[in-house]
């Protein structure tokens, strides 16, 4: 073990009873805007969307202006919290914000762009499903000012995708892919491991087709069954975790040939191609977030809260048009806990963050943790370089078992 990573465990224990932090600089700031509607709720999914389609009334669609009108109106009531802070990126996520109008879509960034003071090559990211991709319609997306598109593929085979429940198929995914490659700057495919009834060969195959298309970002996520899915209610026959292991092993092996760096546990990308607004975010950013469910971070000189909204839309509309304000929590996040969620995320990082980047996002001295440190250190979950705190490559494996380490 590096003889120089000597923390000292033995450092005077804070009173992080006290919720007094001092915060040395503001961290830089994103937008999140959640679109809670799909065409249809996928089994696995866990987000807050809704099926487009009332199964009472038989009824589909959304009213756009009603909702378009609720989310300026919730970012009205961020402003006073950001005055003089800029934003850096936005991210539009869901659901499937693809199926709002470019009409409403101009409306949007219009608003934002006249509300907060955007960065000017800020990155603007919209989450897209291939069945809802249309060339005349992508194109009017990218004159809104989206620059980046992160379009749910999750595989390329047919009853794979019907497993999935998805609505679109292989052909139809493909077909997405080539449309957004010819109107956006930078491009990423989700795609899912560990799928039911799953080969190496199969899964192989999935990750060969998405290289086909050198899009600059590539998203993989191995399929887990959440509370309140109908997966996990009836859960389909997945791959055992040795045959999942392999898989993955297969495909960082794929994409490493391919020149894609992990950078993060999910995350996939070419030299300077990372998604910046998901970098903040694990670097313990500030981020506003407006929408029905949508959750927000944002720090002051002596405090960090959350907030969460209404999560249903219907609620959340009629929330912002009654009271004039959607949060149904906001808290400002204890001293004792920020440790906690500062590791949760810069963990996930394949190159850690700088040792001193924990004093700058928490408020609290380096030595809060030092007996985490030297714990995760110990087992062989922590990289032994004392300028970085970052996952070696088996705390990556066990990342839980790392991030656990940081409760206490």
């Amino acid at each position: 073990m590096n003889s120089s990573l000597n923390f000292n465990r033995a450092a005077t224990v804070l009173n992080l009873g006290s919720n007094t932090i001092s915060l040395s600089a503001l961290p830089p700031l994103a937008l999140y805007i959640h679109f809670p509607w799909c065409e249809r709720k996928c089994p696995y999914c866990d987000f807050n969307s809704h099926q487009i389609k009332d199964r009472v009334s038989g009824k589909s669609g959304f009213d756009e202006q009603r909702y378009i009108k609720a989310l300026i109106a919730d970012l009205e009531t961020e402003l006073p919290h950001i005055w003089g802070r800029q934003v850096h990126s936005i991210f539009i996520g869901g659901g499937t914000p693809s199926l709002l109008s470019p009409k409403g879509m101009d409306e949007l960034l219009s608003s934002v762009r006249a509300r907060v003071n955007l960065e000017p090559d800020a990155e603007i990211t919209m989450e897209a499903n291939p069945g809802s991709i249309e060339a005349g319609k992508f194109s009017a997306f990218a004159k809104c000012g989206i620059n980046r598109v992160s379009i749910g593929v999750q595989s390329f085979q047919d009853e794979q995708l019907k497993a999935l429940g998805r609505i679109h198929n292989g052909d139809e995914a493909k077909r997405a892919i080539h449309i957004a490659l010819e109107h956006f700057k930078s491009v990423n495919l989700d795609l899912m491991y560990g799928l039911p009834h799953q080969s190496l060969e199969a899964a192989k195959s999935d990750v060969q087709t998405a290289l086909m298309f050198q899009t600059p970002h590539l998203s993989l996520y191995n399929l887990t069954l959440e509370p309140n899915t109908y997966f996990a209610s009836f859960p389909p026959k997945l791959p055992s975790e040795d045959e999942i292991d392999a898989i993955f092993e297969q495909n960082l092996e794929l994409l490493t040939q391919a020149g894609y760096q992990r950078y993060e546990v999910s995350a996939y990308a070419k030299k300077d191609q990372e998604c910046k607004h998901n970098l903040n975010y694990w670097r313990f950013g500030d981020y506003i977030g407006i929408g029905a469910g949508a959750h927000g971070k944002i720090s002051f000189p002596n405090k960090i809260t959350r907030q969460v909204r209404e999560r249903h839309p219907d609620t959340y509309m009629q929330a912002m048009e009654q009271k004039g304000n959607a949060l149904i929590e906001t808290q400002e996040i204890a001293a004792k806990d920020l440790p906690f969620e500062f590791m949760l995320n810069v963990l996930r990082l394949s190159a850690g963050v700088d040792t001193n980047t924990f004093s700058e996002r928490t408020g609290l001295p380096l030595h809060t943790i030092s007996k985490a440190l030297g714990q995760a250190t110990k087992k062989g979950l922590l990289d032994e370089n004392p300028s970085k705190l970052k996952a070696s490559d088996q705390g990556l494996r066990y990342l839980n078992n790392l991030q656990e380490l940081f409760l206490s």
